[in-house]
């Protein structure tokens, strides 16, 4: 049976919403309780902020995954050039591998590849060179300092020779058909689609604890968002790691700014102007994720400083009257969410270890049934979609548990790091990631 779009929407809203009712409705002890310790106010904005919206959240991603059946891609007649952007910086140990992925694509169209070293100071430049010998589609643009990846991306757009552009990372590796698939993926969407994000996975998963935590994060959680904010027609980053772009509507909205969460403010401009932005689930790319505790939070430090520049460069999206509108005031959301965390159920938890129960107690495992079926129902799909494609889902049971027990304790802070670095302006760094 067929179900259009807003009818699918229009179903996981009243199911999420009936879910939080119900939430709603058994927490009213535990509110009760909290308020005798903190006050009535102090106790709706932790346990709002820890289980009542994000078990929304979670039963309306559930019931949306469930809903959504994406069309098959086809064969095209013709593949369309393609513009290709690397930005590098210090990346002499990746730069070759992620060229070689590119060879081995067999892309049936015209390529184009720009490598922008942007300002490195290691041998990243010469291994280009060295490469150009074997590649002829290969091409090398030089800065003289290091300016940061939206600067790199912006002179690498203006070479860029084709309607269609594809930016990856320099330390990624490209899975066998990716470029195939993307394209395929953004020539049969909506009429008004300008950009297609790819399906980024961690390439380093068994280096260590945090990379294997991550693998469960691509592969669940940032997958899970893309793909059901596609169905709802807007995904909301296309990330620099791997999309595909409209060269023209690029120039048109005045490129990345530069900026610390650039791919975010950059798709929200090209959403503010009226464009669709997709989803290719089955176009992967393999990245090297941060290895330590300190590179991973200052990671989402800058995810989540990004998104407040987003907010305040397009504030007027959350006025636009269309579906992934839902998803800009979702995202506005975080900030409390994460503020709620940290101040509430970390503490919380210390507290539960020595039989404190206001916080963190019976009625925070309301959230681990819904949280589980989602995680039992991204992972069906998302093994399916590796069997199609012939990679096989590694068996990773550690970095799950610390996936589902702990990863919140770090990202969730940083997060609120982030968010105040932009609101007190300090000093913007970049980074890789």
């Amino acid at each position: 049976m067929y179900l259009s779009v807003r009818t699918k929407f229009s179903f996981a809203l009243v199911g999420a919403a009936a879910w939080t009712a119900l939430s709603l409705w058994l927490a009213q002890p535990w509110i009760a309780d909290l308020s005798t310790h903190i006050g009535r106010a102090a106790a709706l904005f932790l346990v709002l902020g820890i289980a009542i919206v994000p078990g929304f959240m979670n039963a309306f991603l559930l019931l949306s995954l469930l809903l959504d059946r994406r069309p098959p891609r086809r064969p095209l007649s013709h593949y369309p050039p393609l513009s290709i952007l690397i930005a590098a910086y210090n990346e002499a140990a990746s730069i070759a591998d992620t060229l070689l992925s590119i060879d081995r694509q067999h892309y049936p169209g015209e390529l184009q590849v720009i490598v922008i070293d942007d300002g490195s100071t290691d041998g990243t430049a010469s291994i280009v060179r060295h490469e150009k010998v074997r590649y002829p589609w290969l091409g090398l643009l030089m800065q003289k300092q290091n300016a940061g990846k939206a600067h790199a991306l912006n002179e690498g757009l203006k070479r860029a020779q084709h309607a269609l552009l594809l930016t990856i990372d320099a330390d990624s590796y490209l899975h066998h058909d990716a470029l195939t698939s993307i394209v395929e993926r953004y020539l049969q969407d909506p009429p008004d689609t300008r950009a297609v994000a790819g399906k980024v996975l961690v390439r380093n998963s068994r280096q260590n604890w945090v990379t294997r935590c991550q693998e469960w994060d691509y592969f669940h959680g940032i997958a899970a968002i893309k793909r059901m904010q596609s169905l709802y027609q807007g995904t909301l980053v296309a990330q620099g790691a791997f999309s595909l772009f409209d060269r023209a509507t690029l120039v048109e909205v005045g490129g990345w700014p530069e900026v610390v969460g650039e791919d975010i403010v950059m798709t929200w401009a090209l959403l503010e102007a009226g464009h669709r932005v997709g989803h290719c689930e089955d176009a992967c790319l393999f990245t090297h994720a941060p290895a330590t505790v300190r590179q991973l939070a200052r990671q989402r430090q800058r995810w989540a400083r990004g998104m407040l520049e987003a907010f305040r460069q397009h504030p007027t999206l959350l006025l636009r009257p269309r579906l992934s509108t839902f998803f800009v005031y979702w995202n506005l959301l975080f900030p409390w969410l994460d503020v709620a965390f940290t101040l509430g159920f970390i503490p919380g938890l210390i507290m539960a270890l020595f039989g404190y129960y206001w916080i963190v107690g019976p009625m925070t495992l309301a959230l681990m049934p819904i949280a589980l079926a989602m995680s039992a129902v991204m992972f069906s799909i998302e093994r399916k979609m590796f069997g199609r494609l012939g990679l096989r889902v590694r068996r990773n049971p550690s970095g799950f548990l610390i996936y589902v027990l702990a990863y919140s304790l770090v990202l969730q802070p940083a997060s609120v790091l982030g968010y105040i670095d932009e609101i007190l302006n300090t000093r913007k760094s970049w980074g890789t990631k």
